[in-house]
């Protein structure tokens, strides 16, 4: 990325900033936390159409704080639901190429938590939409992520994964409308953590070069996506402790 792009990026983030908190995590307030598409198709170096081609900082530092929370809330028996990205080979998902094929090692999640699997505070969750939450309606109409917020007594959910402006933002603006329509009492508070979060670098250049595809800056539109979380009503912190009030 040139000087200018980051010039560019700096009076951006000027422009629209993102006052960011701190979260102190006692298990006072009830908190799950929601792992979005942790998968080897988004984040592992070579993994798919969709994954990273080259070791990216911010999607490895996003995997590292996710294991760290879940790791954290599994040692504390609290509530853990992970949507893994997960597509019927015959239905497209446009403008996006094949990937996170069900049954492939790219829905998969990544290594590091695989280890949820076995874990009876965790509920995975395979979804072939984009938005989780609409990813978790079974056919009978009942919704899964409902389900979990309503059976765990969830106040609070703790929002990481990928990507911050596409995956993630759709899942928390549904479930902020859901919260708001009265749909998952007694959940109140929807929390993006930042650090927690990353999305894919897509530069302009490239892009001039492939017909149709649009330029994906991503320090740019990971900031964006945090900042239209927080538009729609969630909180965004940049520090996730544990301990007691």
């Amino acid at each position: 990325m040139g000087s200018y792009s980051l010039q560019t990026i700096e009076l951006l983030k000027n422009e629209i900033p993102v006052e960011q908190d701190s979260l102190l995590l006692s298990g006072d307030v009830k908190t799950g936390l929601v792992l979005v598409d942790i998968v080897n198709g988004f984040c592992t170096v070579g993994s798919g159409n969709l994954a990273p081609q080259a070791p990216d900082k911010q999607i490895s530092g996003m995997v590292d704080e996710s294991v760290k929370l879940a790791k954290m809330f599994c040692e504390k028996k609290w509530p853990i639901y992970a949507l893994l990205d997960s597509h019927h080979p015959d239905i497209p998902e446009p403008p996006y190429p094949p990937h996170c094929i069900a049954g492939t090692d790219e829905s998969k999640l990544v290594p590091d938590l695989q280890f949820l699997e076995n874990e009876p505070n965790a509920t995975l969750r395979c979804k072939g939409c984009i938005d989780g939450f609409l990813g978790s309606f079974e056919k009978d109409g009942s919704n899964v992520f409902v389900d979990w917020v309503k059976t765990n007594e969830i106040k609070a959910i703790l929002v990481v994964g990928i990507c911050t402006d596409i995956c993630v933002l759709d899942f928390v603006c549904s479930a902020l409308s859901a919260r708001n329509r009265g749909l998952l009492t007694p959940l109140k508070d929807v929390i993006v953590y930042s650090h927690g979060c990353a999305t894919f670098d897509f530069p302009i250049h490239v892009s001039r070069n492939i017909k149709g595809a649009l330029a994906h800056p991503q320090e740019l539109m990971h900031h964006i996506g945090l900042y239209m979380a927080k538009g729609r009503g969630a909180k965004v912190v940049s520090e996730v402790s544990f301990g007691t009030e």
